[in-house]
């Protein structure tokens, strides 16, 4: 996972304004930090998409994120 799935993820699951605010204000337990500063220290995206779900309930069929349609790209 990239930093602009996770990033992509949390907009999908929690909304936009929600998601900026649980990234940047709520402390995740396991990490003993939030979710920005977790990346930026080096946290994989995905350790820190899994710690917000399970803080936040998020159910595990919802945990793969949203299905996006395969874009066309012309090329055969």
């Amino acid at each position: 996972m990239k930093h602009s799935d996770f990033r992509r993820m949390m907009e999908d699951e929690f909304g936009s304004a929600n998601a900026a605010v649980i990234a940047s204000t709520l402390v995740l337990p396991t990490l003993d930090q939030t979710a920005d500063a977790a990346l930026a220290s080096g946290r994989r995206p995905r350790e820190v998409w899994l710690d917000v779900c399970r803080l936040q309930g998020v159910p595990p069929e919802r945990q793969l994120g949203v299905d996006r349609p395969v874009r066309d790209t012309g090329v055969e």
